[in-house]
């Protein structure tokens, strides 16, 4: 054990120096951690003190570069049964105090080894409290990681982030989503038949719905609205996703039939903003977002508090404090985050439709909000009565 301390610490103490540089000019200076190159994105920071492998592996974090306000990160290494895709798809990763040795029974590997293999640049020995501040006081931003022994200048630098592009008006959620349709069968008895459309699905979100004897069709995201309905669904579920969705507009029209023909529907995340826009709301990005697994989010229609899952940079504008007319009925604001009152859910109450701003998975995260799925299946036993 103490070779394998000593020698890990030595390799960490030879890593290559790397840079993090923001698009106002801050410069934060550290060592290599995962590969060593250069990478860009949106500069975004995530409060959960656990899962971070769930949070790496999350499509929705696609073209982002996540900062880990928990100080010590990676001790519990990385194993095969908890990511929530096929790969990791953060841009960079930036971290304060990585583990030195991972430490757990399910433990395969370390993280640094983990974003070595995948690619994935990132920059330990950062004051992440510091550049957390920054971005809460200065709004996400684009960033670029620049680590090796033969760094470019300052300016170069600088010039190639505010080249690289903008998370507004990013249309990203094919990049993400499956390329073929595949099914994820029902747990036990199969009681529904769900077609889910995916925009950067969560692993975690159909195997839920499994454990409801739902048998998931899973979609590609381009699935036009005749794809949906040839699974014959007693419901559909559009999941979350990265990018804007201003850009959606796709997704918003198959929504809209959907809504036309009053199968019953479920949304979470980018599925949300999606019904928010096929209602005709507008959308708009938050200053720095919400990202984490403690935010606070009240359902008005019981009035519970619970805590949340999040990982969105976007919102809905929508009334909170009346019901609104839309072209598919009355619509009202069903959750709301008692931080900072952004809108957290939308119901719909002359059809079966609802949606969620966060991740009720719980992967990672509380599991709060795991009667939402059963809210699912009520709708659909409601429409099958």
């Amino acid at each position: 054990m103490t070779t394998s301390i000593q020698g890990t610490a030595s390799r960490r103490h030879k890593a290559a120096p790397a840079v993090l540089v923001l698009e106002d000019g801050r410069i934060f200076r550290g060592r290599a951690y995962g590969a060593v190159g250069v990478t860009f994105g949106e500069a975004v920071f995530s409060t959960g003190m656990t899962g971070y492998q769930e949070t790496l592996t999350d499509p929705s974090y696609h073209r982002q570069v996540v900062v880990m306000t928990a100080p010590h990160v990676g001790n519990t290494g990385v194993n095969d049964e908890d990511p929530e895709s096929k790969q990791i798809w953060v841009a960079g990763y930036v971290v304060r105090d990585p583990a030195r040795v991972p430490s757990n029974w399910r433990s395969r590997r370390s993280l640094d080894d983990e974003l070595r293999h995948q690619g994935v640049v990132g920059i330990s020995g950062v004051d992440t409290r510091a550049l957390t501040r920054h971005l809460r006081e200065r709004g996400a931003m684009r960033v670029g990681i620049f680590s090796g022994n033969a760094l470019p200048d300052e300016g170069t630098m600088l010039a190639e982030v505010r080249q690289a592009p903008e998370m507004k008006g990013a249309d990203l959620s094919a990049e993400v989503a499956t390329k073929e349709a595949y099914v994820v069968p029902a747990i036990g008895e199969k009681k529904f038949t769900v077609a889910a459309v995916d925009l950067g699905i969560k692993g975690m979100t159909p195997h839920r719905m499994a454990e409801r004897g739902i048998e998931v069709h899973v979609l590609p995201a381009t699935a036009t609205a005749d794809d949906v309905f040839a699974v014959q669904p007693d419901g559909v579920f559009f999941s979350n996703g990265p990018g804007d969705p201003a850009t959606a507009d796709h997704p918003v029209s198959v929504m809209q039939a959907v809504l036309e023909r009053g199968t019953p529907l479920f949304g979470i995340c980018f599925g949300n903003q999606i019904l928010g826009r096929a209602l005709g709301f507008g959308t708009y990005k938050l200053k720095y977002g919400h990202r984490g697994i403690n935010q606070p989010v009240q359902d008005r229609t019981t009035g519970k508090v619970e805590v949340t899952a999040h990982n969105h940079g976007f919102a809905v504008d929508a009334p909170t404090e009346k019901v609104s007319d839309t072209p598919y009925g009355r619509a009202e604001v069903s959750h709301v985050c008692l931080n900072d009152n952004v809108v957290e859910g939308l119901q719909l109450l002359d059809r079966p439709a609802f949606s969620v701003q966060y991740h009720p998975e719980a992967a990672a995260g509380p599991h709060d909000a795991a009667y939402l799925f059963d809210r699912f299946v009520s709708l659909m036993e409601g429409q099958r009565a």
